[in-house]
Order: structure tokens, then C-alpha cells, then sequence
């Protein structure tokens, strides 16, 4: 059999599916290694020009058995304003992963426990270290820790330093937890 034949009809070769041209026949093999070198060069030199987010002054916290028996404030917080940031998706969220006593609000989550009656479950400092770092009563939770900065993977630039809540509305959602007896 010629060579060229066999040449041409791996250039000609169509993909079953949609009848284009085969990839894989008209592509050069390091054209897609030389594509994402470029890419990476694109990509180190923009490394030093994306403005990074101003880091948040934290409030240190002490940890006692399997909770935070000081509020991060040093004052209660507002449950109303707690019950709202349970609620707001660009906030804490918690409707994404619990079911929560409120009813007015159609898409609640199941891949968490129900925070119904949370308050008569849990005390005021279990609540408040579960919120803050919720890994260091489990490890293997998918919660995210609302108040922390260090450890923690895949953080868009932007948010890189910042709490997903502040120390305020850490105490807000606990108190609005607590209520739910």
C-alpha cells in the first residue's frame, strides 16, 4: 500500500458524529502545548497587576472545648439582622445547604442538617465556633468557615484576606439561631 494513501486518508478522515474534519487529523501536536505556554506567559505577566483586596483586621477569639464562649464584639447580636443574613444568597447563605424554620423562602438545602430547633440543640458558643470555623468541630465539613482568612483554598483575588462575615454578623446570625428553640 502507498504511503501517501495512507497519509491522505488520515488528513481526509471526517468525525463520524458531525462530519468535520477530524481534530486530531489537521492539529499539530505541540500546537496545543505552544497555545497554553502562551496562555501561562499571558498569565505571569498580569500576576503582578491585579489589584489584591485590603485585608480585614480580624478580632482574636479563644476557643474553649467545642466552642467560643466570648462574643466576637463583646456585645450581643440582633436577631432580625441574623435571620436576614441567613437568608441573603451573597452573605451566609444558609439556605443553600440547611432547611430553616422560614417559610417564605422556597429553596431551602438538604445536604446539611436542619437548623430548625438549632438553638435548644446547640449553646450560644457551640453556635458562634460553628459559624467561625465550623472544621474545627469537623474536619471533614463542606460548611465554610465565615470568619477566617488563613488555610483555605481556591479564594478569588478579591476576596483574598476578608471574611465571608464580619465579627457584627457573626453575632447576628448567633442570635438569630439561638431563637430558633
Amino acid at each position: 500500500m502507498n504511503h501517501r494513501i495512507l497519509f491522505r486518508s488520515f488528513r481526509d478522515r471526517k468525525n463520524k458524529d458531525s462530519g468535520m474534519p477530524d481534530a486530531r487529523a489537521r492539529t499539530h501536536p505541540l500546537s496545543a502545548l505552544a497555545r497554553s505556554a502562551s496562555i501561562f506567559a499571558c498569565g505571569l505577566l498580569l500576576i503582578g497587576t491585579a489589584p489584591q483586596a485590603p485585608s480585614v483586621e480580624m478580632i482574636d477569639y479563644e476557643v474553649v472545648g467545642i466552642g467560643i464562649p466570648a462574643s466576637l464584639t463583646g456585645k450581643a447580636g440582633d436577631p432580625a439582622m441574623g435571620r436576614k443574613l441567613a437568608i441573603q444568597r451573597k452573605k451566609g447563605n444558609c439556605l443553600a445547604c440547611h432547611h430553616m424554620p422560614i417559610p417564605e423562602e422556597d429553596d431551602h438545602g438538604n445536604t446539611a442538617p436542619n437548623l430548625a430547633k438549632v438553638g435548644s440543640r446547640l449553646t450560644i458558643p457551640q453556635l458562634r465556633l460553628r459559624l467561625v470555623d465550623s472544621k474545627r468541630i469537623n474536619p471533614a465539613t463542606m460548611m465554610p468557615a465565615f470568619y477566617r482568612t488563613d488555610g483555605l483554598h481556591r479564594v478569588a483575588r478579591k476576596y483574598q484576606g476578608k471574611p465571608i462575615l464580619t465579627a457584627g454578623e457573626i453575632e447576628d446570625v448567633v442570635a438569630y439561631l439561638a431563637t430558633l428553640e
